[in-house]
């Protein structure tokens, strides 16, 4: 069964589901961070075109950047969402969108779980199952502090368990891996493509060369955290436009605004009116 949460105003979206919701990803260009826990059962995927198997009871963590295709598997429990949904709040950066599950380390993460653990994650599960029903101004909060919870769950498991697999590495992911956490690092003071190819020892071109195999840009990923970063500060704090273009780096808000009417078609502006509407 599908759940699916999409908030208009951010364009969050969080998705649980089975294994068809694999399924029905791969026909679409959306990007998500995923989760897919096996049961008793195996499951067989691509990512990045490399096949691995994931072992029963075990949990695979995925960013935004891998490409997943299921080869074969049931029963499996799957958790996706999108940055508007979790990255737009601020977390501690262990359990960040650039923590230890996502970017936070060199390996693909696999968590293995023993029955309590299990039995635990069932129980947060059946939670998120209600938490879709109840369609109320605090649904959004409510699932971003279970997704929190489970992404803390998880983190824990995998620094006491040591769970990291090695797979083949492609040299391009791993340069975008690089660049996206050299932006997670610099975005508020940095928006050049120059300063991050300096810093990865590239030249700009090589880096928009790459990306463009990858189906992105340099300057759309610097582009993509600067705005994602002005909603937050619009969702969750009483700033002015002008001083959170400041925040982000900019001498003139009104850059800040086209580049956020470009990618939302609001200004900064139009978008906290909506919010509060």
């Amino acid at each position: 069964m599908l759940n699916t949460f999409t908030e208009f105003t951010t364009k969050a979206i969080l998705r649980t589901g089975d294994e068809n919701l694999l399924r029905s990803y791969q026909k679409t260009t959306d990007k998500f961070y995923t989760f897919i826990r096996t049961k008793t059962i195996s499951a067989t995927v691509n990512i990045d075109s490399v096949p691995l198997t994931i072992e029963p009871h075990s949990i695979l963590v995925l960013t935004d950047l891998q490409a997943i295709e299921l080869v074969n598997g049931r029963d499996l429990i799957i958790y996706q969402f999108n940055q508007e949904f979790y990255c737009i709040k601020d977390h501690d950066k262990e359990v960040s969108c650039s923590g230890l599950l996502f970017f936070g380390n060199i390996h693909m993460p696999i968590i293995h779980l023993s029955k309590e653990q299990e039995r635990k994650l069932d129980t947060l599960n059946e939670v998120f199952l209600d938490e879709f029903e109840t369609k109320d101004n605090i649904q959004a909060e409510m699932l971003r502090m279970l997704l929190a919870r489970f992404i803390i769950i998880c983190t824990r498991l995998l620094k006491a368990n040591e769970g990291f697999i090695t797979t083949k590495k492609d040299s391009r992911v791993e340069l975008l891996r690089e660049f996206n956490m050299l932006v997670e690092a610099h975005f508020k003071t940095n928006h050049n493509v120059a300063f991050y190819a300096d810093k990865l020892f590239k030249s700009p071109k090589t880096l928009s060369n790459t990306f463009a195999k990858l189906n992105t840009s340099p300057l759309q990923i610097i582009h993509k955290r600067i705005v994602l970063e002005a909603k937050r500060l619009l969702t969750y704090s009483e700033k002015p436009a002008k001083e959170i273009a400041y925040d982000i780096g900019f001498t003139d808000a009104s850059h800040l605004s086209r580049l956020f009417k470009k990618q939302t078609e609001l200004t900064p502006s139009q978008f906290k009116k909506m919010l509060q509407s």
